[in-house]
């Protein structure tokens, strides 16, 4: 079902439209909530112009569209939130900045720390896929690619910001983590030490201890098994169980 759902133009769209509605609709939530806790700090006019941006965006994406053009619109979508994204940083501006993102390898400390928590969360939407019997390397709104989990991909598309995003932006707004955890290294790329490394693991697991209330099922879960259940809901979704 899965194989059949991939390889059809109009499923493949349809999925990755509802995918990253959910990231841009979490990007929003991300910036609107920066700039409530910090409003002494942060620079209003680039927040409220990419806010009301990502809107837009979201309301276009309420239309059916063709893969290639969902793909350009989550392209735009982060452009438009990482151009605010420095605004979200209120300390250690010296240390932690974000001019724009850089991966493979990341060249400065923000986008290592946000690299780092990307492949944590990526990893356990990997192995979520696989536990309800999904393939993590056939996916929607990312090519299949040898090696590459492309499902996991998709499916961590939507929870980014409101997991990732968020602990990196409370590591250092925080001052949990500082910039001396953090080297360049002889090929350009910015590493964190084995202190910050656990630091950021420990905040990471926190965050996934808290919980939410999941809007489908109307039930409070835990953020570290937001990953499993929407696995899940996919494969029910895939055999025909749910619209």
């Amino acid at each position: 079902a899965q194989h059949r759902a991939t390889t059809d133009p109009a499923v493949a769209a349809d999925f990755a439209r509802a995918v990253i509605s959910a990231k841009i609709a979490n990007a929003r939530t991300v910036l609107q909530r920066a700039r409530r806790d910090h409003s002494e700090r942060v620079v209003a006019g680039p927040v409220v112009d990419s806010v009301r941006r990502l809107g837009d965006l979201l309301d276009e994406l309420r239309r059916p569209m063709p893969l290639d053009r969902v793909r350009g619109v989550e392209g735009e979508a982060a452009r438009i939130y990482f151009a605010a994204f420095d605004e979200l940083i209120v300390q250690q501006k010296s240390d932690f900045f974000f001019h724009e993102r850089s991966r493979r390898p990341p060249r400065d400390n923000m986008n290592a720390l946000i690299s780092f928590l990307y492949a944590l969360l990526t990893n356990d939407v990997a192995a979520a896929c696989e536990s309800v019997g999904l393939d993590p390397q056939m996916g929607f709104l990312h090519a299949d690619r040898a090696g590459r989990p492309s499902l996991g991909l998709d499916l961590v598309e939507e929870l980014r910001p409101m997991i990732a995003d968020r602990v990196a932006l409370s590591l250092v707004n925080r001052q949990q983590i500082n910039g001396k955890g953090f080297t360049r290294s002889e090929t350009g790329g910015v590493e964190m030490d084995d202190a910050t490394r656990k630091a950021v693991l420990v905040a990471y697991q926190k965050r996934k201890d808290e919980e939410v209330l999941h809007p489908f099922l109307n039930e409070r879960v835990t953020v570290g098994l937001l990953p499993h259940v929407q696995a899940r809901l996919l494969a029910r979704w895939l055999r025909g169980e749910l619209d």
